[in-house]
């Protein structure tokens, strides 16, 4: 919460996505070592693409994005796995874990940008696809809502909207519309 002249205000909507989009954008790949960071400061997620050296090291694909749908958060997963990884067992329980381990970065890189803290609370199961193209290329996509606590005034995506075309649209359309009688005065071929 920021202050002004003595009072309390509330961050408004806008201020909320900003920082969880900057917080986000802090764990831009290289963020992990003090020397690649634009400030000094290593940050890290607990991504597999952490270990070891970025510039010398094999590197290993995995990442994650953040959307916005409503008043919930949804954190996108996306990493490149071995099948004898899916396959072994307990494969969604280490996928969940990871999502959590992003939450929780969030939450605390909010609070250094803003100085606000932010609270998530998950809202339903894991998602998790595993793909392959070829036998040696194998990927998983997942994710996870949470609903985003600050967020009071932002409503929760609802049913589909109800039809509120204009009268005299609706009309026209129900006379033909643009595919019904030609007019008296339209000289064009017949087709």
């Amino acid at each position: 919460m920021a202050t002004a002249k003595g009072r309390q205000i509330m961050a408004t909507t806008l201020e909320i996505i900003r920082g969880i989009s900057q917080a986000a954008a802090n764990a831009y790949d290289g963020a992990h070592v003090e020397d690649y960071s634009s400030d000094g400061k290593a940050r890290t997620v607990g991504l597999k693409r952490e270990e070891g050296n970025p510039l010398v090291d094999k590197r290993v694909m995995d990442g994650f994005g953040v959307s916005f749908h409503g008043n919930k958060l949804r954190i996108n997963y996306h990493a490149e796995v071995q099948l004898k990884e899916v396959y072994k067992g307990g494969f969604e329980s280490d996928i969940e874990s990871m999502i959590n381990e992003i939450a929780n970065f969030l939450k605390k890189e909010y609070r250094a940008v803003t100085g606000d803290s932010l609270t998530l609370t998950a809202d339903g199961d894991v998602n998790v696809i595993v793909q392959n193209t070829s036998r040696v290329r194998t990927w998983c996509q997942a994710h996870r809502m949470y609903n985003i606590g600050t967020l009071a005034e932002v409503e929760g995506v609802k049913a589909p909207s109800e039809d509120r075309m204009d009268v005299a649209y609706r009309n026209f359309l129900e006379q033909g519309g643009f595919a019904g009688k030609r007019p008296e005065n339209d000289s064009r071929k017949k087709e």
